[in-house]
């Protein structure tokens, strides 16, 4: 076992781990326990009932949160002709159709999201599906588009991806700790009223299991599950 460092066991007997907090009293306590020297990423973890072996039981889309991440992405687009250069001018880092794949291909790595258009499909997912992996561009996602200038606006504008892992897990930065709490508290909910529309008709019982958030740095702060989604499950 990892033996604990000075600041984690401060920050452990800072709040009772078991306890459920509302929302707004669980930012609360992210931001008074975190204690690292940069500005961390506050993260929201939820757990759902969903079997993501089924298919018919994936969980995955897109949301805007209105303050963004407090990152702005790096943003790639494989396209051809004119797009090339509207795509660079709404602020795509890199933009291409077979020079771009090349490169790619190549070992090149040095961006976070993958926006195309559907001509440029058959080209990518046979060189570069293994390499992208969940970086592939996706019409569920909204990244397999004609429109790449609104796309990669809206990527650049604080457009998340939200995706459950193989353990039901969905994972999501919902901004940084500089944010207020109030820009905090309203990321979250928007997230939480995407991820409530998204809920399969084949999932049964429980669908929001357990939620928590945690800067970069800190321990996990465990949410209330029902008071904090009670409405967007029961307008669900």
């Amino acid at each position: 076992m990892a033996k604990q460092t000075k600041k984690r066991k401060a920050a452990l007997e800072a709040y009772d781990k078991n306890a459920l907090h509302a929302l707004e009293e669980a930012i609360g306590v992210v931001k008074k326990i975190a204690s690292a020297k940069f500005d961390e990423t506050v993260e929201c973890h939820i757990k759902l009932g969903i079997d993501p072996r089924k298919s018919d039981q994936t969980v995955r889309g897109t949301t805007v949160l209105p303050h963004g991440t407090g990152k702005t992405p790096r943003v790639i687009v494989f396209t051809k002709g004119d797009r090339i250069r509207a795509a660079e001018g709404a602020g795509a880092d890199a933009a291409g159709a077979e020079d771009l794949v090349a490169k790619v291909k190549g070992g090149w790595s040095d961006f976070d999201l993958v926006v195309a258009t559907p001509d440029m499909m058959g080209l990518i997912g046979k060189d570069l599906g293994r390499i992208l992996g969940p970086r592939m561009p996706n019409p569920k996602a909204g990244t397999v588009t004609p429109d790449v200038v609104k796309a990669v606006e809206e990527l650049k504008s604080g457009k998340v991806q939200y995706r459950a892992d193989k353990q039901g897990v969905v994972h999501s930065s919902i901004g940084r700790l500089s944010f207020s709490e109030d820009k905090l508290l309203e990321n979250l909910r928007v997230l939480l009223e995407a991820i409530v529309k998204a809920k399969p008709q084949s999932s049964k019982g429980t669908y929001l299991r357990s939620i928590s958030l945690a800067s970069t740095m800190s321990p996990a702060v465990r949410v209330d599950t029902t008071k904090a989604v009670a409405k967007s499950v029961s307008a669900n």
